[in-house]
């Protein structure tokens, strides 16, 4: 009896922690995933040797209000800015000629990074139904302040926004609800 009441406990542990991660996918998987159903992206650019990109999976990705609500509204895509995936997108295909298989640290920035201006790690970048990039967001973000964001583009308030002013009643307006 003792035996399986310690399965049951790591079985429903097991499936709780499960349940409280993203859904990622690859931008491919993402794009296809859009043609049948389509719902905007949020994409983690991240590189493997970078801090923040690190505590921003850790402390905000975790998060169980920022995984219940980007897997709800969102395809959520995990992109390695230097990595060397071929990924197929808006027609062209995106390589990374100059990766170097092994490299510790730093190595060449991904074809599809540059054409997306990514310029700094991590930066989340937004899509909209039809793949068009909305904004890249560069820098560690908490729980609260994506959810600035999140919200914002699931709405598309973002295009009733067009001067600083209004930006800063956005924020000073909003309504947080993410724990933590």
């Amino acid at each position: 009896m003792k035996k399986i009441l310690i399965f049951l406990v790591v079985v429903l542990t097991t499936v709780t922690l499960k349940a409280q991660e993203i859904n990622w996918m690859t931008m491919d998987e993402a794009i296809e995933a859009q043609a049948k159903n389509p719902k905007k992206i949020m994409m983690d650019a991240y590189t493997d040797w970078c801090g923040p990109c690190k505590m921003l999976d850790k402390n905000t990705f975790q998060n169980p209000d920022v995984v219940k609500y980007v897997n709800e509204n969102y395809y959520a895509v995990k992109f390695n800015a230097e990595g060397n995936q071929e990924i197929e997108y808006k027609g062209q295909i995106f390589k990374n000629p100059n990766f170097i298989p092994g490299q510790s640290g730093r190595n060449a920035q991904h074809q599809l990074a540059g054409a997306l201006q990514i310029n700094a790690y991590p930066t989340i970048v937004f899509f909209d139904e039809n793949g068009d990039t909305l904004v890249p967001l560069p820098g560690y973000k908490t729980p609260a302040q994506l959810e600035l964001y999140l919200k914002l583009f699931l709405n598309n308030g973002h295009k009733e926004i067009t001067s600083q002013e209004q930006w800063d009643k956005y924020q000073k307006e909003f309504e947080f609800e993410f724990k933590g």
